[in-house]
């Protein structure tokens, strides 16, 4: 049996399909209050076997509740750690450091208690240090504390520290680093509002550069991991580098929209995020953009993820695919 948290994610969506798929016994923890039925639009998304999501054995628990953690992994050979709290709102610092350290924290002393065989935790470049702009990371980049470092940054690191900490005490476990990942997405996501943006014809982009991956490629790299005997391991997963204004030209073309041909200046990112503090003060909603969400927006990261190819028999699907994929099965859905 298998043991899936995040299940209801983007990773955790189509790593449950991916599992199924394979024939596995699949468990994945679920909020009592999970809406569901995202997950089962990805199934129908990917096959026409509507017996696949039957397939999937849902608990009720919380990755905070150490007993749910214990008793979810009953008869459980393998776990994949895929949930936590993405967000880059200052005032949810508290709840991101909580759910995503102490939940990591939780898993890896229940896989502990149980003996499982192996644990893949799903961590994020988010996780890894800095080099200067232009010069590659990967996963020997040494993490550089500092106050510049946003709380979601830090909760992957220190997420990361519990794992080798289980390593330490004897659990076999990988540990993957996605870039940004892109796929079929809940809307109500923020990639999902990106992408929509594009959709709508915008004709703005910013100067940055990052990484992506398609999330198949993400699934397809943890049950390669899992199913090999590497252990205690960690891999940057990046297909390419692109700009922000190559990425965003890429999803326009595939939806056949206008490019986007307006750069959004510097201090104009600044100006905006200060505008969205005070009115998200005022109003008590959320920011649209955040002072982290404007500086990533003109900083330029390039990663280095040919790691795992050397591990495992593994190409990465190009992106252009990627793309075209995703923004085909989103304009069938509209």
């Amino acid at each position: 049996m298998i043991l899936v948290t995040g299940g209801t994610g983007l990773v955790g969506s189509y790593l449950l399909y991916d599992l199924i798929n394979k024939n596995y016994p699949v468990r994945a923890i679920k909020r009592q209050s999970s809406n569901l039925q995202w997950v089962r639009d990805v199934f129908e998304f990917l096959s026409d076997d509507h017996s696949l999501f039957q397939k999937i054995e849902w608990v009720n628990g919380d990755i905070l509740d150490i007993f749910s953690l214990e008793e979810a992994m009953q008869g459980v050979t393998d776990v994949y750690h895929s949930a936590a709290t993405v967000s880059f709102v200052p005032r949810e610092r508290r709840s991101i450091i909580k759910n995503n350290i102490e939940g990591t924290a939780n898993i890896v002393n229940a896989a502990l208690e149980k003996n499982i065989r192996k644990l893949c935790h799903v961590s994020s470049i988010a996780a890894l240090g800095n080099n200067p702009e232009g010069k590659f990371i990967d996963e020997k980049t040494v993490w550089v504390p500092s106050n510049k470092n946003t709380a979601y940054r830090i909760s992957k690191y220190e997420s990361e520290l519990e794992v080798w900490r289980g390593i330490a005490e004897g659990l076999k476990a990988v540990i993957v680093n996605p870039s940004i990942i892109l796929g079929i997405t809940n809307p109500a996501g923020q990639s999902g509002r990106l992408i929509h943006s594009i959709y709508k014809n915008s004709a703005f982009y910013t100067t940055g550069i990052n990484g992506y991956i398609g999330v198949r490629d993400v699934s397809r790299a943890m049950i390669g991991l899992m199913e090999s005997d590497i252990n205690n391991e960690r891999f940057i997963l990046s297909a390419e580098n692109l700009s922000y204004k190559e990425l965003f030209s890429m999803i326009a073309k595939s939806f056949l929209k206008k490019e986007p041909h307006i750069r959004i200046p510097s201090f104009m990112l600044e100006v905006g995020w200060r505008v969205e503090k005070i009115r998200s003060f005022l109003f008590g909603n959320k920011p649209v953009i955040t002072k982290s969400m404007a500086r990533n927006a003109v900083n330029q990261y390039h990663y280095n993820g040919s790691k795992i190819k050397d591990y495992l028999d593994f190409e990465y699907t190009p992106m252009p695919e990627v793309v075209t994929e995703m923004c085909n099965i989103i304009r069938l859905m509209r």
